[in-house]
């Protein structure tokens, strides 16, 4: 594996920062310092998780080093009892290390380390029982762990009857497939216990390994994460009674080890054995794996292919049936639309997706679960469409296929999927219990130290006064979208440079805190996503269980789980949905019917109050910016707001001037070239959506709808290379149907530079439909539309108190009856809401709603009960 000069060594007991606020080391910068030291393998072997397993693997791979993925796992061996004399064995369980040797190995490592989360009670830290691992001992290789492994803990416990009984045990499970493992760190625990650990192993015939156990890189860096240690543990740096390492816990280098261990050879070349005798690393899947679909109806499985075309089918003939054909097209078009996507979905072998998708939202529609109209590039699929999972008729809109689904250019399809906020939790549950509870998870997401809370920490782990680090954190700029680091902060802030020079513990805490921002500080759960397998999915990707989650999480990230072979679902909760579904039920109430799906696009009281800008509580536009825009586009047509979703953002609201000069008749249309016309003309000649990029490829060039998304993307993208080759086929393409060389130059380039912002109209289609469903509730029915706005804004007193100034602007008014009791009064002009004011108050909703209770004939559920 080495060159025979070479030192002969390997890293097998290494943390990344995925061991949480303990490793400080990034993946990267793991293969960046393997590579440097020319080391030939190297094992990842985090704390309680396989986190960052795949990650490794990759990352490895491709510089050229091979990754031996494994665990330190925490076990339990369920000898607790036996402990005795004056030095106890601590509480907190010893840690195995074990590396994945073959394919098997990994998949039990997955399972052992997955059932360390699921199968540990929730006061309890992650741990295997010894007992599991009796049927998941092929293909893995294990190291005693080092001094906080179940020999060392024990021998220094004074408890040698308990090592060898340990030892034993293990011996039995992994036979050669364990060593005992030396660590020298200077420790005085590595010292005293390494002779009895060696005599173990020369009694008992199990070879000898020698490792380091490195969390962070270099000795300079010693300081910063002994920090971060303080910063887990909730400590001070100045507290002498608490977890510390040593400046040797370092990523040492192969002639560093060889050197330490010069006295024990072969402990040394047992390193490279073991890294010789793994022959296996997880990869990425070509294909991501989806669980079969079964309709239920009769026995076997279902012909998901035929089934998607007699379930489109009879949706797109629903459709049509009740909403009709867009105007200028005909029923024919619809249909021959249908067949090529249907065929385009067959071929790329995602039928079962599309009914897996409209399976889960049929059911939550049946159950009277708002779902939203669509987002993202699915809204541009006419199958889609057919099957209810969006709700706007592509075609009507202009929206394209191919933006969504290119056979040129394989992908996954995904539909991010809008359910209402308070009912999202019950479709889950739905799709557990079709597809199996091992079948379904969520998926984890990790959170970073970031620039502030980084230097917050440093701060209080070095005893500066509060003040003093808050005014400093003051200083730093706080933009989640596009977070500014520490030393760009320092740089570009002289007050802060000034701190730091006039005070040697202010430069000691950048100094640490920049070494550590950006490390992982905490799993969460992701928001939306959920994958779906058609198997346990410890098979798949390790679990993990968040304290705060029913449901099992993958240990890897939304990045992660689809190479992993999951197909990955977004579920996103989106409380307009629960507002317009309530403000429906409440108009119904008067015995007025409300089908938000079949809204009139055109109705005038609507785009009369946006273009006042009127839009307190509308979905998107209430911003001040967006106000301006409506009143300065004076929109009076459904387009104008799909196109001020589109242009409304950094960069294309430069724009924004120049639509609304020309949508007035202010300024001319101009459209650079004849051709151009039919596909500009609703956005007044200014290039706004990714989608006309493709047709003008398409009818000027001569590209097809899939070859088209390609140039596109590399526009979108700025690829040099792709760009240079899109570029010769544009022009040549244009000439070729008789446009002159300049125009189709000229035109390509206007092209190259809107498609670098261009927006998804597929995306911005559906999210104006909910402004303008929103917009319409307001202007027709503003006494219901505000309740439920304010029902559902009672955690936010300030909202509520923007919703009760709207109302009493409006003119609606409340008088409450009259309610004295437990001190309570309602009795104030003016309050278009009574659970509002109560919550503006500080009256908690259920005290509010038992002294009603009390004095009504019925206990009422939603503000408008007063509303009239």
């Amino acid at each position: 594996m080495a060159a025979a000069n070479e030192p002969r060594f390997v890293h097998l007991h290494v943390h990344s920062s995925y061991s949480l606020l303990e490793g400080a080391l990034t993946i990267p910068r793991l293969a960046e310092l393997a590579k440097k030291d020319r080391q030939p393998a190297l094992a990842l072997t985090d704390t309680d998780n396989m986190f960052g397993a795949l990650e490794f693997s990759e990352k490895l791979a491709g510089s050229g080093i091979q990754p031996i993925v494994g665990c330190a796992l925490a076990i339990d061996f369920g000898d607790h009892e036996k402990r005795g004399g004056p030095a106890q064995v601590d509480e907190e369980f010893a840690r195995l290390v074990l590396l994945a040797a073959r394919g098997e190995g990994y998949r039990s490592l997955m399972r052992l380390c997955s059932r360390a989360f699921l199968d540990t009670e929730q006061n309890q830290r992650p741990h295997i029982k010894a007992d599991w691992l009796a049927e998941e001992t092929a293909g893995l290789i294990a190291l005693s762990g080092g001094p906080n492994g179940p020999l060392d803990r024990a021998f220094l416990g004074g408890q040698n009857a308990l090592a060898q009984s340990r030892c034993e045990a293990l011996q039995r499970l992994f036979g050669d497939r364990l060593y005992i493992e030396l660590q020298r760190h200077g420790m005085a625990n590595e010292r005293a216990v390494e002779p009895t650990l060696i005599e173990l192993a020369y009694a008992r015939g199990l070879p000898l390994v020698a490792t380091n156990e490195p969390f962070f890189a270099k000795r300079d860096d010693y300081e910063a994460h002994d920090a971060l240690l303080c910063i887990a543990e909730g400590r001070l740096v100045a507290d002498g009674e608490r977890r510390q390492l040593t400046a040797e816990h370092r990523f040492k280098s192969r002639a560093e080890m060889a050197k330490l261990f010069a006295d024990i050879p072969e402990a040394l070349a047992a390193t490279v054995e073991i890294a010789e005798r793994c022959a296996f690393r997880p990869v990425t899947m070509r294909t991501p794996i989806l669980p079969r679909f079964s309709t239920g109806r009769g026995k076997g499985e279902t012909d998901e292919v035929a089934e998607l075309r007699r379930a489109a089918g009879a949706g797109l003939d629903a459709r049509l049936k009740r909403y009709g054909t867009a105007q200028g097209h005909t029923t024919e078009e619809y249909h021959e639309r249908l067949a090529f996507e249907l065929g385009v979905i067959e071929r790329m072998k995602y039928s079962g997706y599309f009914l897996i998708v409209a399976d889960f939202i049929q059911w939550a529609k049946a159950q009277g679960i708002p779902v939203g109209p669509g987002r993202g590039s699915g809204a541009g699929s006419l199958v889609a469409y057919a099957l209810t999972i969006t709700d706007l008729d592509p075609i009507r809109f202009g929206l394209l296929f191919e933006r969504f689904l290119n056979p040129e250019r394989i992908s996954m399809p995904d539909f991010d999927i809008d359910f209402c906020q308070d009912r999202r939790d019950e479709v889950i549950r739905y799709v557990q219990e079709r597809y199996g509870r091992d079948r379904v998870a969520q998926i984890i997401t990790f959170g970073t130290l970031q620039a502030r809370g980084v230097l917050r920490d440093v701060g209080r782990v070095l005893q500066m006064p509060y003040g003093q680090v808050d005014k400093l954190c003051k200083l730093v700029p706080q933009n989640p979208a596009n977070p500014v680091t520490l030393d760009r902060a320092i740089n570009d802030e002289p007050r802060l440079q000034a701190e730091r020079d006039r005070d040697p513990v202010v430069r000691q805490a950048f100094d640490i805190a920049q070494k550590l921002e950006g490390l992982t500080r905490h799993a969460s759960t992701h928001a939306a996503g959920i994958v779906i397998s058609d198997r346990p999915l410890n098979e798949m990707v390790p679990l993990y269980r968040d304290p705060k989650s029913m449901m099992p999480v993958t240990q890897f990230n939304m990045k992660w789980v689809e190479p992993a072979g999951l197909v990955k679902f977004d579920f996103l909760g989106l409380t307009t949905l629960t507002v317009l579904d309530r403000a429906v039920k409440l108009v119904k109430r008067r015995g007025i019917d409300v089908d938000l799906s079949n809204l009139p696009l055109d109705d005038a009281k609507t785009y009369e109050m946006l273009a006042r800008g009127e839009t307190v509580a509308v979905f998107q536009v209430e911003s001040q910016g967006m106000r301006r825009a409506l009143v300065d586009m004076r929109p009076d047509r459904f387009e104008d707001l799909i196109v001020l979703v589109a242009l409304y953002r950094p960069g294309p609201m430069a724009n924004i001037p120049t639509y609304c000069s020309r949508k007035l008749g202010h300024e001319e249309t101009d459209y650079l070239h004849p051709k151009l016309e039919p596909i500009l003309q609703a956005t007044y000649g200014i290039i706004t959506y990714q989608e006309q990029v493709q047709q003008i490829a398409r009818d000027l060039a001569g590209y097809s709808l899939g070859k088209a998304d390609i140039l596109r993307r590399a526009m979108g993208k700025k690829d040099r290379k792709e760009m240079a080759s899109q570029r010769d086929d544009f022009i040549s393409g244009a000439v070729d149907r008789g446009i002159a060389r300049n125009d189709a130059e000229v035109i390509f380039e206007t092209c190259a530079k809107f498609a670098e912002y261009g927006f998804n109209k597929s995306h911005s289609a559906p999210y104006a439909l909910l402004t303008y469903q929103t917009a319409y509730m307001k202007a027709n029915y503003p006494v219901e539309f505000l309740a439920a706005t304010m029902t559902l804004a009672m955690g936010n007193t300030d909202k509520l108190a923007e919703y009760r100034g709207e109302a009493e602007r409006l003119g609606i008014k409340v008088e409450p009856p009259s309610i004295n009791r437990s001190g309570l009064e309602f009795d104030v002009e003016g309050n278009a809401i009574h659970y509002a004011l109560a919550a503006l108050r500080g009256v908690g909703r259920q005290a509010v709603e038992g002294i009603v209770a009390a004095r009504s004939e019925r206990p009422f559920t939603d503000l408008a009960d007063f509303a009239h």
